[in-house]
């Protein structure tokens, strides 16, 4: 008998039967993806999806796994049932051991980013952190609610991976984006705005400003313009447990507007 019959056999005829979602919550430690689980699941992913997918994810239209972006999935189970049983467009089911489709789900979850590590948690309980605890709508946006202190996260989920936005929440200088910088400008006449960079070309700034206000400044009016190396956003690691951070984390996945 072949060894991936053998395999199969090893792990029973039920759970040969069982749905995806049911064989990925057999693994030891479901949502939590170590390093391990994303290198087994790139070199699963160069062996069998390079081909169609492309080597960054992105070569079928209307998908770019390693921004996380699906036709039809949206959690962990969706994608390992769309693994398994194949999609009516031509891609084919996989049948796997629970430890294959742990490593794969987690390569795609990770970004593509065999050096990471992410625990994606329960997304109700992140979205009442985010609106609670977290007071994170205190600065940011989403679905049109909110200020515009800091950045909108509306579409944030299919932005960033998963292990970017963990880094982001527990040490968010350690994920930022050079325009989102804070900045602090002086101008020719003495006038000081400080804000938020939206834009900027080669003879204007535009910068969301301390009341929210959206400001075009001119670079020949400028005297002066410090971008702060540190992001204005507090850390939230030791302020929030590992498994809130990570029920977080599962919250912004969500928000994907397109």
């Amino acid at each position: 008998m072949p060894f991936r019959a053998l395999l199969l056999a090893s792990v029973g005829l039920a759970l040969l039967a069982a749905p995806a979602s049911a064989q990925l919550l057999t693994v030891d430690h479901p949502g939590q993806y170590t390093q391990e689980d994303i290198g087994r699941g790139g070199l699963f992913y160069n062996a069998n999806c390079v081909q169609c997918h492309g080597r960054d994810g992105d070569q079928i239209s209307g998908i770019d796994l390693r921004r996380g972006l699906f036709r039809r999935s949206q959690s962990d189970e969706d994608l390992a049932q769309t693994i398994t049983r194949g999609t009516p467009g031509g891609m084919p089911a996989f049948k796997l051991d629970p430890a294959e489709l742990t490593a794969i789900v987690a390569f795609i979850r990770a970004g593509f980013d065999t050096s990471a590590s992410v625990k994606v948690g329960d997304t109700a309980k992140g979205r009442a952190i985010f609106q609670g605890k977290g007071e994170c709508m205190m600065c940011h946006r989403v679905a049109g609610k909110g200020p515009r202190s800091a950045p909108d996260l509306s579409d944030i989920g299919i932005a960033r991976a998963p292990a970017v936005l963990e880094r982001a929440v527990r040490e968010p200088t350690s994920a930022l984006f050079p325009i989102n910088r804070p900045v602090r400008i002086v101008m020719r006449d003495g006038k000081t705005i400080r804000g938020r960079r939206l834009n900027e070309d080669t003879h204007t700034v535009q910068i969301i400003d301390e009341k929210e206000r959206l400001v075009s400044v001119v670079k020949k009016d400028v005297r002066s313009m410090d971008v702060a190396k540190e992001s204005a956003m507090p850390a939230y690691a030791g302020k929030l447990t590992d498994s809130e951070i990570a029920d977080v984390v599962a919250y912004l996945m969500t928000l994907r507007r397109q």
